[in-house]
């Protein structure tokens, strides 16, 4: 992957404005996290976990390769989101029903094809929805503006027990749907909202799929919204086209390399 980054990075950096990129910021307290407690823990049971976020009452949005491990996909059976999780407590726990990944997304080429992080996404639906008022769904947007500083809120490795905010950090480039950063993030990462600030609201532009380094700099790689997000909205409301419990029969993952233990194990 290193190698097709760089050949994507420098085709693609002019144009994007350089953030003055912030350090991440943990939220030790509720003060600190409110307002994102629609961003919470996916945990794969027996796996480990990654970073999603609650986008309406019934729907999380996360990153595709976080439902496959080395054995093929996850059933929905095995997923647990908890949002707003911060130091052992949620502000709410759901089971997963049904999972619903884009039919472009090939696990078996993740590793090795930067094209595939623009299908790296995935949608869960709650098997009840979340009607607390301390949780509000973050909206997704469309696109992202040339220029327009972004953010990320993700759990990690290092920070399992506690979300971390970068409120500022920098799109290099983007070619077609894919997105390449200089947001902070880790292994637990992945399927994390990367934001913007559309009249002091957050709105989620992107979401982590991998990090990778420039020139020994690193970057993080991201999926872009817009007509794959729409895809995945589309078959969640045809009933005839979704899976329940499993994911495209005969896709299979041989690395699990974005999976970690709890804690860091």
């Amino acid at each position: 992957m290193r190698q097709l980054l760089c050949t994507l990075i420098f085709a693609v950096c002019a144009g994007f404005a350089h953030a003055q990129d912030t350090a991440l910021e943990q939220f030790s307290t509720g003060d600190d996290s409110r307002g994102w407690e629609a961003v919470g823990r996916l945990d794969i049971a027996g796996k480990g976990f990654c970073t999603a976020t609650l986008i309406d009452e019934t729907t999380v949005l996360t990153a595709a390769h976080c439902v496959f491990d080395r054995e093929g996909a996850v059933t929905a059976d095995r997923l647990t989101f908890s949002a707003g999780l911060r130091n052992g407590r949620a502000e709410a726990y759901r089971d997963i029903r049904r999972i619903v990944v884009h039919p472009q997304y090939d696990p078996n080429r993740i590793e090795r094809d930067v094209a595939v992080v623009a299908y790296d996404l995935a949608l869960l639906e709650l098997a009840q929805p979340i009607r607390n008022t301390r949780i509000e769904p973050i909206p997704v947007a469309a696109s992202l503006l040339r220029g327009q500083a972004v953010g990320v809120v993700s759990y990690a490795r290092d920070r399992a027990d506690a979300p971390s905010i970068q409120e500022m950090c920098s799109v290099l480039g983007r070619q077609e749907q894919v997105l390449v950063m200089t947001c902070d993030i880790n292994f637990g990462s992945s399927g994390a909202p990367v934001f913007r600030l559309n009249g002091g609201r957050a709105e989620v532009v992107s979401v982590i799929s991998a990090m990778s380094d420039l020139n020994g700099d690193p970057v993080s790689l991201g999926a872009s919204l817009g007509a794959p997000l729409a895809d995945l909205q589309a078959m969640m409301t045809t009933p005839t086209r979704i899976q329940t419990n499993t994911l495209l029969p005969g896709q299979r993952s041989d690395t699990g390399a974005k999976f970690i233990r709890p804690g860091g194990g």
